[in-house]
Order: structure tokens, then sequence, then C-alpha cells
């Protein structure tokens, strides 16, 4: 491996990627992806889709799952500074319901893969960031799910400055709370 660094974390499944990079007085390069090193660490998806957003500070989004088609996400922040969540929504997990975040800015370039049946939400902390990350399905928009962001059963301690007003779609101010969540 060496290309790579894997921390686990407390929650089964869910892994802190950093990458090597190498610096010169041009500048830096990093190899984001590479299957074989990633096989190696335990990450053994082929990812079939690829997204990137952009977003001002204080925009929440999600917490986000796909119902049927669930998707396991290889997520970055290319530019800026994201908090970003993961909730464990696996059937009889012993973890069910618990959350990991972990920070992601484009200096410490670290990755935070989250497997199939996670939701996933990030809080943009920066003034602008640019987020991307790799799927393992596509998306299916007649399948999306989500629970709020703010659930006080799963109790995810976003690190909202004071001051900062949220920034959220329509969509993710009507989700319901875990108690009503339901695996088809």
């Amino acid at each position: 491996m060496g290309k790579i660094t894997v921390e686990t974390c407390e929650i089964e499944g869910l892994k802190v990627i950093t990458p090597t990079v190498f610096t010169d007085e041009r500048g830096y390069f990093i190899e984001t992806y590479n299957y074989n090193d990633y096989k190696e660490a335990g990450i053994d998806e082929i990812f079939v889709q690829d997204n990137q957003s952009s977003s001002s500070k204080g925009v929440l989004r999600g917490l986000h799952f796909q119902i049927n088609y669930p998707q396991g996400k290889l997520v970055r922040a290319l530019k800026g500074e994201v908090f970003d969540v993961a909730v464990d929504l696996r059937e009889g997990s012993p973890t069910f319901g618990k959350w990991y975040g972990v920070l992601l800015t484009e200096e410490n370039k670290k990755q935070f893969f989250v497997p199939k049946n996670f939701a996933h939400g990030f809080l943009v902390l920066s003034d602008y960031a640019e987020f991307a990350y790799k799927c393992t399905d596509f998306y299916h928009p007649n399948d999306e799910g989500g629970l709020a962001w703010n659930d006080p059963d799963i109790g995810v301690e976003w690190p909202i400055p004071k001051g900062m007003q949220l920034i959220q779609s329509e969509k993710d101010t009507k989700w319901g709370g875990i108690k009503e969540f339901k695996r088809p």
C-alpha cells in the first residue's frame, strides 16, 4: 500500500483515508483513487458515478440515503472545509442509529468512505466549498430518503459556529427522525 493511510472508525465499515501528498516547488500531486490500494485497505468497491457540488458557508446537505439502491460513497473536499457525517442504517447493526463525523478540508486532503446503508450529510464551515464523491450505484431520483439533520435520537454534534445561518433545501427541512425510519 503506502500511498494511503486508512483509519478505521468506531462504526464498522466507515474509514477515513489520508493519501500521500507529493510536494515540490511546483505544487503537489496526490493519487485520489487507486482500486488496488483501496481493495487492499478493505474497500473493495466498484464506483460507477462521480458527483461534485459547490456550496457556501452554512449549507447543510443531508442526511440523505437511497432506499432500494443504496450507494457506498467516497467523499472529499476539493476546496474549503466541511464537516462530514454518516449515520448507520444497517438493519441488525450494533451501531444502528449512531453517527460519526470527520472534518474534510482542502488542506488535510482526507477522504471518507461511507458504505451502503448509511445516511450521509455535510455542513460547509468555510466561506465556499467544493465537494466531490464517488458512488457505487447510480442516483435514482425516486429512491431518495432522508433523516432530519437535528434528530435528537441520533444526536449529531454539528460544529455550528455561533451566528451561523443554516442554508438547506426545502426537502431537507422536512425529513423525519430515525424512529420513523423503515427499511423496505
